[in-house]
């Protein structure tokens, strides 16, 4: 089970302050539960892992099956909480050097439709050309701009390339139940169609087809990604009390290091490459669900070793507004030894046979002391190791934290208004039809 340290956090805060957060993160808790809070209508998440049936899982893994057996690459086409989910778990199950190693084993996993970059999309359809590929369309509304001009290229190319009737077989949409362009598409074209449940948000919808159907196509487990979340569900669910409930633990000391340490800004640190993506979605889901109304700590994240040769020195003495989530993996799952060097121009002759992940523990170790004496609070989450049940705990584990916290805040953590501006200036600038008005207003600003 993971575990949570906050003993070097909590040294930063004057004696009982997390006692004083306690009621209000069981409060919490209890609302999520109950359907209580702020934006109560986004709240399919909570109970999830434990809903999902065999029969679910064998739709996911049936579909699946279809696409790994007609495709060597498959293309999922979303944005936001729509990608960042599977990407992030597929990138900590898969080898690091997948698109090299790989023997058509399992097709390789694409990723587009999260961003406007004409020479990425171009550079795709270049690639593609050669491929058996198939798509995955993850939209809610079948209208977000960076999506549906992705899966429009997409789309066109498939047909082209496998004619209709087959490209039928290879296109999947996840998308509304009964409404919006992407619906009407799939109704239309016959695609098979995944449902996003109307209650569940996008970044908490990794344990959804959004997240599971782009995760199985990748070969892993998701009966057991689901077992390790609904788990950590039953871990943090009301009855657990608060000194067991690692969740509410999570949320009380993030909430009481920002508004009685004056902490700022949230570094989710970890020490294993294959979890760089982790803390991507970790951002999202704490960015888009506590940034608003003037509030909300900043999620910003680093990959060490690597970045304590660039972000190192502003962690270790810049200004001390920042605090640090160290997400810590036990057990590896390869063994490599230091090797000896006659010569030992290195110098570093003292680690010969030593395990390199005792040399990066000890790195992790060292380092979290470092920044504890340069006034850094640290907390420390641990797994045991990198697969498909730890993940699926860890990622239970970072959503339900997530409410928690947010309503400790008092913000909505499920509504995102500030993301619809950009939009809004984006169309209007485009000259999109029906905002003519706003069209005329921003030429104004920008003479």
């Amino acid at each position: 089970m993971l575990t949570l340290d906050i003993s070097k956090a909590t040294s930063f805060l004057a004696e009982g302050t997390i006692e004083k957060y306690a009621p209000l993160a069981i409060e919490a808790n209890k609302a999520l539960a109950e359907g209580t809070c702020l934006g109560n209508d986004f709240l399919g998440w909570v109970n999830l892992p434990s809903s999902l049936d065999n029969d679910f899982i064998k739709q996911i893994n049936d579909c699946a099956k279809v696409l790994r057996e007609n495709c060597d690459t498959i293309v999922v086409a979303g944005i936001g909480g729509s990608y960042l989910g599977a990407k992030a778990v597929i990138e900590a199950l898969s080898n690091s050097f997948q698109w090299l190693t790989n023997k058509g084993e399992n097709p390789d996993i694409l990723f587009a439709g999260n961003n406007i970059g004409e020479d990425y999309l171009a550079e795709l359809t270049q690639y593609l050309k050669t491929k058996r590929f198939g798509v995955i369309n993850i939209s809610k509304s079948g209208t977000t701009t960076e999506t549906a001009l992705a899966f429009r290229l997409l789309r066109k190319q498939c047909e082209e390339q496998r004619g209709k009737e087959e490209a039928r077989k290879v296109i999947v949409a996840i998308t509304d139940a009964k409404k919006g362009a992407a619906r009407a598409a799939a109704d239309k074209e016959g695609y098979t169609s995944f449902i996003i449940p109307d209650n569940v948000g996008g970044r908490f919808s990794v344990l959804t087809p959004v997240g599971l159907l782009p995760i199985a196509c990748a070969g892993f487990d998701i009966e057991q990604l689901v077992a390790g979340a609904r788990d950590m569900e039953a871990a943090t669910a009301t009855e657990v009390p608060f000194e067991k409930n690692l969740s509410a633990i999570y949320a009380a000391t993030r909430n009481a290091l920002y508004n009685e340490g004056g902490k700022k800004i949230e570094i989710l640190a970890n020490y294993q490459p294959k979890l760089h993506f982790t803390s991507e979605w970790w951002k999202q889901l704490y960015g888009e669900s506590e940034g608003k109304d003037g509030k909300g700590i900043f999620p910003a994240s680093v990959d060490l070793t690597t970045d304590l040769h660039s972000m190192g020195q502003w962690i270790q003495d810049g200004e001390r507004t920042i605090f640090e989530t160290v997400l810590s993996v036990e057990n590896t799952n390869h063994s490599l030894l230091f090797p000896n060097d006659e010569e030992n121009l290195d110098g570093l002759n003292f680690l010969a046979g030593k395990r390199v992940d005792e040399v990066n523990k000890m790195a992790e170790l060292g380092t979290q002391l470092a920044h504890v004496d340069g006034g850094v609070p640290n907390i420390r989450i641990t797994i045991e190791k990198i697969d498909e049940y730890n993940i699926g705990q860890l990622i239970y584990f970072f959503e339900k934290g997530c409410g928690i916290s947010g309503i400790i805040l008092g913000v909505n953590p499920f509504n995102q208004p500030g993301v619809e501006a950009y939009k809004k200036n984006m169309f209007a600038l485009l000259g999109k039809p029906g905002y003519e008005a706003e069209t005329a207003a921003i030429q104004q600003r920008i003479k």
